[in-house]
């Protein structure tokens, strides 16, 4: 099988080398970066759904996988079938269940999916008005893509009003308000055929850039699976009370959703409610989660693309896996590029795989070029050394102004 993963990121690297794991499968990458082309050859396209569609003309792909969500908000999936091409990935219309966070909230109400009280806002007076609503802490967030940054904390009125400045000012006017929900978070994924769906193991990711769960939110900054995120029963009911209602209510709407669902849950004493929806893989869940897939992942990605996804067997490693985020100076504003990389060689060494990110090639050597850098992942015998293993792997690299968090994976050892 020829396939072909679009995208350059962390993710799209995980994707990549997993499939070049699998016996019989040539994988491709349209742009990539240095880390895929180890794994893949890279191809340049123009990054629209016509170039894509080139693209996978270009090397007569039987299978192509979307990584990031701008493509599929832009409709790739569309383009490839009109072109009677195979394609994982949501609709144009169908991955609005990401691009717009008004209409993922009206299709958790409609499908009877438990998800918190909110209220929507086309100006900031209309924000402010409903702040009178809800008690604080409240959750802002953009309606828009936003790259996993478009969600705000107000602890008080002054923060909600600072809130409410850089969301309208960034990112457009119109605003979900949200009640604060408490509890565990975890990110639940599930590969979907258009009627039905398999899980893959939870994982839990580790929003803010500074530890403790300080500071502003990026796209990501770590995370770990361990098969002990939600036991067998809350992945049961997360599949029957979220995702198979989610699938009902698409495909009723004429919008069938094909692809990586993922659910943002939140592990309540009284419930599990959905935060938000996203229709592709995490990042940097995918690389946990495919470091611990044992086998079946190319079948299973075809099979969705074609209907079937109900005959996959995909097989898991018990051993846990974290995901380090090693990230420029400046992230998650504006991040610093051009630094040079070092230690690659020896943080695999270890027996890491070192997913790259915002990486570029600097003549022999290698460079960040946007705000994630490298996600450093390893797998232990246990969580505890699986969190040293990948930890004694960051210490090998080094780039001027990096910055990583310290705390990834400890959650869960105050769980369990």
């Amino acid at each position: 099988m020829k396939a072909l993963v679009i995208g350059s990121g962390g993710r799209e690297h995980a994707i990549a080398w997993r499939l070049a794991l699998e016996p019989g499968v040539e994988v491709f990458s349209t742009p990539g970066n240095p880390g895929i082309a180890r794994v893949a050859t890279c191809i340049p396209s123009d990054p629209t759904p016509a170039g894509y569609l080139a693209a996978a003309r270009s090397v007569n792909a039987d299978l192509t996988i979307v990584g990031p969500e701008a493509p599929l908000v832009a409709g790739v999936a569309d383009a490839f079938l009109a072109a009677d091409l195979k394609i994982l990935g949501p609709s144009q219309a169908a991955a609005q269940l990401e691009a717009s966070k008004v209409f993922s909230k009206k299709v958790m109400v409609e499908a009877g999916i438990p998800t918190a009280a909110y209220r929507i806002a086309n100006t900031i007076e209309e924000a402010r008005a409903a702040f009178h609503e809800f008690h604080f802490p409240v959750v802002l967030k953009a309606d828009g893509l936003a790259a996993g940054k478009g969600v705000i904390i107000a602890n008080n009125a002054a923060e909600a009003e600072d809130a409410l400045a850089a969301i309208h000012s960034a990112l457009g006017p119109r605003i979900v308000i949200e009640e604060f929900l408490t509890g565990e978070e975890a990110s639940f994924i599930a590969l979907c055929d258009g009627a039905s769906a398999i899980p893959l193991d939870a994982s839990q990711d580790h929003k803010t850039i500074y530890d403790d769960d300080r500071g502003p939110n990026t796209g990501g900054m770590g995370s770990y699976s361990d098969g002990r995120v939600l036991t067998p029963a809350q992945m049961q009911h997360a599949m029957v009370a979220v995702i198979q209602p989610t699938l009902d209510y698409m495909r009723a709407a004429g919008t069938p959703f094909v692809g990586f669902l993922y659910a943002g849950l939140m592990i309540t004493p009284a419930a599990i409610k959905v935060l938000e929806f996203n229709v592709r893989l995490g990042d940097p869940e995918t690389q946990t989660l495919l470091h611990r897939i044992q086998d079946g992942f190319a079948d299973a990605l075809l099979r969705a693309a074609n209907h079937n996804v109900a005959g996959a067997e995909l097989t898991w490693k018990s051993h846990p896996s974290v995901c380090v985020v090693m990230a420029a100076h400046g992230y998650p504003g504006k991040p610093r590029t051009g630094d040079a990389i070092h230690g690659l060689a020896q943080a695999e060494a270890t027996g890491a795989t070192v997913f790259q990110a915002g990486t570029r090639a600097a003549g022999h050597a290698i460079a960040t070029s946007g705000g994630r850098v490298l996600g450093v992942t390893s797998s232990g015998d246990s969580l505890h050394s699986a969190i040293a293993n990948t930890y004694r792997a960051v210490e090998q690299i080094s780039f001027d102004g990096m910055q990583y968090r310290k705390d990834i994976g400890r959650k869960g050892l105050k769980r369990w």
